[in-house]
């Protein structure tokens, strides 16, 4: 289907800007590798791209020349579904902000990637900004605004650094940007916590209405990451079909991934064209390749995701719609391996641990609950737990879960009862005495952030 770029009498056919390269052959691509997408374009020794080989490889976008209904109809026709732990539809929450275009909407990219073992964000905009860029461009014409916020770490540094140069080069362009440096903190990326940094009142996670209807400083506020923002690109330019081409039916589109722990290169991130089995992502790079034995299990998703069993896991498509259908989501992308051998329960408590530490400490499940979650794991690892110990474990995060000002308690339970229930021979063990200490049977995840 093609769109007009403009209504009325001025209406011209929407026409791809460049020709499209074939559909993918390939299941998975690196940076700059054949049919990849959203990281197509020189190879990572060339640096990040400039705008004029940007524009010379993709074409000019001007966004203006885009009636905003038909963009939100294409963003609709591509399924496009958020990159992050919510995959909300993205047509979705645009024609929420839309629809209150006339209070000022504001487009944040939110580019803050909390989990400190995901890279995929951060590649995007060391090596690709500019097409986050115009995706922030398409967003904005989309829901009436004029404002796009990019909020990143400073403590990343070489991404902001490309991020505040990219920016110099786009400065007659029609949106206002901003670059704002984002607390760090792990749940200063929620939506809710941004919109409240951005008014002004600390990056502090909210209930109520939410941000798309009232955001920062009271207006309707699209927060987005930025992989999907940099797919809007992508839609716009080429059009929902092509877009399409990758993917699944249940989640089209390519999406990226980024490997970490027991593999040969932790914070490798790959785009994945097609579905694949984790076991055939892992063995079918040299960079993912898994470091020794079988692994014992894979946590997918992020510090908030879920264990999974290393055979099931191995087995399991890696794509967004089916890996959700056995009740796993994807999340920021995260497929970090734990080798045979290491202790979950033990990694487990190190990364509870952490994430107790992470919370904006503004209500009781956050302040009392997780680091008492925590206490029970690292008694568990150490071998000095009993039964009732174990019992009262998971009435704790019984009582936390989808309680608190946002999703941060309820994504801690999550990690902690895949864990009891996937590492259920080691909980044995440990009640039997059996002790791992984090500090010396650690998962090879950072747990400080890293620029």
């Amino acid at each position: 289907m093609s769109y007009p770029l403009l209504s009325g009498d001025q209406a011209v056919e929407h026409r791809p800007l460049a020709a499209p390269p074939p559909a993918p052959a390939p299941a998975s691509g690196r940076l700059g590798g054949a049919g990849t997408r959203l990281l197509a374009g020189p190879p990572p020794e060339a640096g990040w791209e400039r705008l004029a080989d940007h524009m010379a490889r993709l074409g000019a976008l001007d966004v203006r020349r885009y009636d905003p209904a038909d963009l939100r109809s294409m963003v609709s026709e591509s399924g496009l579904l958020g990159r992050g732990g919510g995959q909300f539809p993205t047509a979705a929450k645009l024609g929420t902000v839309a629809s209150r275009g006339d209070l000022g909407p504001v487009v944040v990219v939110n580019a803050s990637e909390g989990e400190p073992a995901s890279r995929k964000d951060s590649v995007l905009l060391e090596y690709r900004p500019h097409l986050v860029l115009d995706g922030a461009e398409v967003a904005a014409r989309t829901v009436g605004a004029t404002e796009v916020v990019v909020y990143a770490h400073r403590a990343r540094r070489r991404a902001f650094g490309t991020v505040a140069e990219a920016l110099d080069e786009r400065r007659s362009g029609p949106y206002h940007f901003r670059l704002v440096d984002a607390p760090p903190r792990y749940v200063a990326g929620e939506s809710s916590a941004i919109a409240s940094f951005l008014s002004g009142t600390g990056a502090l996670p909210r209930g109520g209405a939410p941000v798309a209807v009232y955001g920062a400083r009271g207006r309707p506020t699209l927060v987005d990451n930025a992989e999907t923002v940099a797919h809007l690109a992508l839609i716009a330019r080429f059009g929902p079909a092509w877009w399409r081409q990758a993917g699944d039916d249940r989640a089209p589109g390519p999406t990226l991934v980024t490997l970490a722990g027991e593999v040969a290169s932790p914070g490798t991130v790959l785009e994945l064209l097609r579905p694949v089995s984790v076991g055939g992502l892992l063995g079918a790079t040299g960079s993912g390749a898994v470091t020794g034995p079988a692994p014992r299990a894979v946590l997918l998703g992020g510090y908030e995701g879920t264990w999974v069993d290393g055979p099931a896991a191995m087995a399991m498509p890696l794509a967004r719609g089916a890996a959700a259908l056995g009740g796993v989501r994807l999340g920021c992308g995260l497929v970090a391996v734990l080798a045979e051998g290491a202790c979950g329960i033990a990694t487990t408590a190190r990364l509870a641990r952490w994430l107790a530490g992470e919370s904006a400490g503004q209500c009781g499940p956050c302040r009392i609950g997780l680091p008492a979650i925590a206490d029970g794991l690292e008694t568990l690892a150490t071998g000095r737990s009993t039964k009732s110990d174990l019992r009262h474990l998971w009435r704790l995060t019984a009582q936390v879960r989808g309680r608190g000002a946002c999703g941060h308690p309820s994504g801690v339970v999550g990690l902690v009862e895949s864990a009891l229930e996937t590492f259920s021979v080691e909980v044995r063990e440990h009640l039997r005495g059996a002790a791992c200490l984090p500090a010396t049977r650690g998962f090879p995840l950072p747990v400080v952030r890293r620029p």
